[in-house]
């Protein structure tokens, strides 16, 4: 097994303070690890809330990414204890819950990610993770003993508790744009002062907690000035790429057509 699992070394850089660049993959299509791994993605976040894929081409998706060393996360609606055990077997370096709202789910999905005694996860070692049972009970549980990156999706206008409460215990409070502007009532719009002043507010509640903050952006020129700038940071997605790809392309050769 590795001297650092892909989880630790991304939990080290986040304290660090560097600055971690991903996107989401949401087809099921290997070729899509191949080259975000070739591009240098610091992370990738597999889409299990907002993409087409089935549990089976989650975990597919993640075991390739973990045997070309680029640690993926899943990104889950809710918590499930089975499902997030399987996909941590399958080599899931994180999960990224979505719509975080209280303390109650925070604890769940930590208790669902850690061993006894700091948690509930049930352990096997007949899985890739612990090299189908080659490697011993006491070292497996030695080195994951911190848990993957867990990552709280905030994207409401309020939460049920206190922000900063909820956040502890967790790697990065992730801002989720899209879901938090519709629910602000401006949709899209991330430079509406609404918005921006409740961005501001989940930072300041990230600080408070001491975890680092997260953003997603549908292109560069959106993340480009966000203050304060977050450290994990996911921009568009594989088929977000692919189509500006497609689009700008045919753009260009009709241009040289023409």
């Amino acid at each position: 097994m590795p001297a650092a699992l892909p989880s630790a070394r991304l939990r080290q850089r986040l304290r660090e303070g560097a600055r971690l660049v991903g996107t989401f993959l949401k087809m099921p299509a290997l070729e899509t690890v191949d080259i975000a791994a070739s591009a240098g993605f610091d992370m990738v976040v597999v889409d299990g809330e907002h993409a087409q894929l089935d549990e089976g081409e989650v975990r597919l998706l993640v075991r390739h990414a973990a045997a070309l060393g680029l640690p993926a996360l899943v990104r889950i609606p809710a918590v499930d204890a089975g499902l997030i055990n399987r996909l941590l077997e399958a080599g899931a370096a994180g999960v990224q819950l979505s719509t975080l709202r209280t303390r109650s789910q925070r604890d769940a999905l930590v208790s669902a990610t850690r061993y006894a005694p700091a948690g509930t996860r049930s352990v096997s070692l007949a899985h890739p993770q612990a090299d189908y049972g080659a490697t011993p009970l006491a070292a497996y549980l030695d080195l994951h003993k911190e848990g993957p990156l867990l990552v709280g999706q905030v994207e409401t206008a309020a939460t049920d508790e206190p922000l900063a409460e909820i956040l502890r215990g967790l790697d990065v409070a992730f801002i989720g744009t899209t879901d938090l502007s519709v629910d602000l009532g401006h949709a899209g719009q991330l430079d509406d002062a609404r918005v921006r002043a409740r961005m501001a507010e989940i930072a300041e509640a990230a600080r408070a907690a001491g975890v680092a903050l997260g953003v997603w952006t549908p292109s560069v020129e959106a993340l480009t000035g966000l203050a304060p700038r977050p450290q994990y940071a996911l921009v568009a997605s594989d088929m977000q790429l692919l189509r500006s790809g497609a689009t700008g392309l045919l753009a260009a050769a009709r241009r040289a057509l023409a």
